[in-house]
Order: structure tokens, then sequence, then C-alpha cells
């Protein structure tokens, strides 16, 4: 079965081009299940099977949410291992997933995001890195692993965009704001430049002058969120639903949001959403005939 692993998850990475993260969470999910049949001294891939391993995988006392994670990686493997012929397309997985609560991503306000942009300059060290950072995260919605690998010709200053290369290697175009654009200028002229000495052409850099790690990044964004979101969970992805909050509120198109973020599916944009309610009956008492 180890085989048959690694076949798929070659396949993930070279056919599907899966992130690094995405690969290590197929690999750890179908481990769990290879060594739970290794103990029951089976390969069978029949439902009763697979039924004694759901029932295992709650009595470690995992999730719900995780469980439904590593069944919806199994299921993946099962149809793989069907397209190639390695299991019979007579093989019936009937196998349900429990059901979860979906919790509402964290996001900040129009006030706590003014707040967080004046923090950078009362910050000894790279204070202006920092605030180039914040801006950009806020002003395109991008994710982490993005911002990381940004170059500086990603940056197009004539037309206010960066171009960047999203999951499964999908590049696409994502406007950005003024404010946003002014702080990585001013970051390149007082910092960048004079640390990096032409060494390369990413865009974040360290005290060093190499390149900022995306585990740094996430590291200095959460100690700015921290001072504004009074004790909530925060990180990089906490910028990414408020961008997209704040467009929704502000009356843009999901549509447009949704190719902003680079979602394939609408509705894992409306997951990144929150309008406020005030909002929402503002547009009811607009549009609704009878408001």
């Amino acid at each position: 079965m180890d085989q048959w692993i690694y076949s798929f998850l070659s396949y993930l990475k070279d056919q599907k081009n899966y992130s690094v993260h995405t690969l290590t969470s197929y690999r750890n999910d179908l481990t769990a299940l290879s060594e739970f049949l290794k103990q029951k001294k089976s390969a069978s891939f029949e439902n009763s099977n697979l039924t004694e391993f759901l029932s295992y995988l709650k009595n470690q006392n995992y999730s719900n949410r995780s469980i439904a994670r590593k069944i919806s990686a199994v299921k993946s493997f099962l149809k793989y291992l069907k397209r190639t012929g390695t299991l019979s397309d007579s093989t019936r997985v009937t196998l349900k997933a429990p059901k979860f609560e979906q919790k509402l991503p964290t996001f900040l306000q129009e006030r706590q995001m003014e707040d967080v942009m004046y923090l950078p300059t009362a910050k000894p060290g790279l204070g202006y890195r920092d605030r180039a950072i914040l801006e950009l995260f806020y002003s395109s919605g991008l994710r982490l692993s993005e911002l990381t690998n940004l170059k500086i010709n990603s940056i197009d200053r004539a037309d206010g965009t960066v171009r960047v290369l999203g999951k499964r290697n999908k590049e696409r175009v994502v406007p950005i704001g003024d404010k946003a654009l002014e702080a990585i200028d001013i970051y390149l002229d007082k910092e960048r430049n004079q640390l990096t000495a032409g060494r390369h052409d990413y865009l974040f850099v360290n005290k060093n002058g190499g390149k900022l790690t995306g585990r740094s990044i996430a590291r200095i964004v959460k100690w700015y969120l921290q001072k504004v979101s009074e004790g909530a969970k925060v990180s990089p992805h906490t910028l990414r639903h408020t961008f997209a909050t704040h467009l929704l509120n502000r009356g843009a198109d999901l549509r447009a949001i949704q190719e902003m973020l680079g979602h394939t599916s609408l509705s894992t944009t409306q997951k990144y959403t929150h309008l406020d309610i005030h909002h929402l009956k503002k547009v009811y008492d607009k549009a609704f005939p009878r408001a």
C-alpha cells in the first residue's frame, strides 16, 4: 500500500501541482489508514475495514473536522486507484464523513486596519518593511506563500497591480492600492536596497539581506495584528479575510473578489466574506420592493 500512496502523491505533485503543505496533509492522512490496516493485517478497502477506521479515528479523539479531511483524502486515493486500474471499479465505498460546524474566519474592522498601519513606524528595526508587508496583504488579499515569493518585478507600478503565482502554479494579476505602492517604494528606498546590494530580487528581506521566510512574515504579521485584535486568533490569513470582507461590504462584486483571491469555486469565496448586518439591511431596503 505504501507504494500506492507514493504513486498517488507523485500524481498530485506532478499532474495536479498541489502545494507541499497539501501533499504533507495527504501523506499523513493516508499513512494513518495504512498503519491501521497493517495492524489489522489486511490490505482490503472493503467498507467494513473503512468503517472500523472511522471508529478508530473517533476513539483517538480526532475532531470532526480532522476526520472529515482524512475521509476525503481516502476517497480521493481510492478514486485514483480505480482510475489507474489498481482497484476494481466494482469496489463501492459508502464511507460518510462526520459533519462539523463551519467557523467564520477572523477579520478586522476598518478602524482596526487604520490603527495597525501606524504601528510599524514606532517599532525599531525594519519598520518600513513591516508596513509594506501589512499594506500589501490588506490591499491584495494574497496568500502567505504568494507574498513570500514576490520579486521586485512582480509589482507593476504603472498599472497598479501585482502578478502572483498561486495554488497549482496558476498565475493571476491582482490590483493593489496607492497606499500599498507608496509603502513598498519607501521600503525599497530606505531599507531593502541597502541590505541586499543586488544579491537577489525577492521583494521582502530580513535584516541580513536574505529572503524573508514565510514563517518570519507570519510572525511579523501576527505581532502587529495582536496589538489591535483584542485577543482574537490572528495570522496573515486574517488580512486575506479582511480584504475580501471590506470589498464586499463596500459593494464589490463577489465574482470579482473570487478572481482576486484566486479561488476556483465561488462557494470558497463566500466563506471568506462577512457582511455587516447593517450593510445587509441597507442592501435589503434598497433592493426589496416591499421593504
